[in-house]
C-alpha cells in the first residue's frame, strides 16, 4: 500500500502512512516516537512499527543510564487534617497530576517511564499553603508536573484550601525541590 500524501499545516510527512500513525497514537506511542518507528520500519505496517517501537524502549530502558523518577505529595501540615482525609486529598492529588500528565506527550513518555521503574510515591509534610505554593513555583521553574489540590470543603476543611501539592519528575530534580522535607 502506498502511503497517503496530504496536504495542508495537518499533513504528515510524505513518508509516512497516517493510518499507520493513527494506530500507534491509538497505542499511546507518542507522535515523535510513532513516525520515528514509522521511518525506521519504513512504513511498512503499524504491527511493525509498534515492534521497533517497544524493543527500542526495552533496551533504552536497560541503558537509561539509571534515571528514576518518583512523585512526590506535599501534605499542609497547618490544616490538621485526619489521616483519612490526609489519604484522600493524596488520591486526588495523584489522580489530578497522572491526569495532567496524559495531556502532555513528553510528560506522558514520564508517566510510562515512572511506572515501568516502580512507580515510586513519597509523602512529607509541608508547612502551609504559601510553602506548597513557593515548592510548587520552584518545582515550575525547573519543568516538573504539578498539581495543586483545592478541597471541596465538604468535611474537615474550608472550602478552597490547598491541602496536597503533587510533583513528578526524575527523582535528583525533585528531590532539590521536596528532599528536604520530612517524611509523613
Amino acid at each position: 500500500m502506498e502511503p497517503i500524501k496530504q496536504s495542508g499545516p495537518e499533513s504528515c510527512s510524505p513518508d509516512i502512512n497516517p493510518v499507520f500513525l493513527q494506530q500507534l497514537r491509538e497505542l499511546d506511542i507518542p507522535e515523535d516516537a510513532a513516525r520515528q518507528a514509522l521511518l525506521h520500519t519504513r512504513n511498512v505496517s503499524a504491527e511493525e512499527a509498534a515492534m521497533y517501537y517497544f524493543n527500542k524502549l526495552e533496551n533504552e530502558e536497560e541503558g537509561d543510564d539509571g534515571r528514576m523518577f518518583k512523585m512526590v505529595f506535599v501534605v499542609n501540615m497547618e490544616l490538621g487534617m485526619g489521616v483519612g482525609k490526609v489519604a484522600a486529598q493524596v488520591g486526588h492529588a495523584a489522580v489530578g497530576l497522572y491526569q495532567a500528565l496524559q495531556e502532555n506527550n513528553s510528560w506522558r513518555e514520564m508517566a510510562w517511564k515512572w511506572d515501568r521503574t516502580g512507580a515510586k510515591k513519597v509523602v512529607v509534610q509541608g508547612t502551609n499553603v504559601a510553602h506548597l505554593l513557593e515548592l510548587q513555583a520552584l518545582a515550575m521553574s525547573l519543568s516538573l508536573p504539578t498539581y495543586l489540590v483545592q478541597d471541596a470543603g465538604l468535611t474537615q476543611v474550608e472550602e478552597g484550601s490547598r491541602t496536597v501539592l503533587a510533583v513528578m519528575g526524575e527523582e535528583e530534580t525533585v528531590n532539590s525541590v521536596t528532599g528536604s522535607l520530612k517524611l509523613l
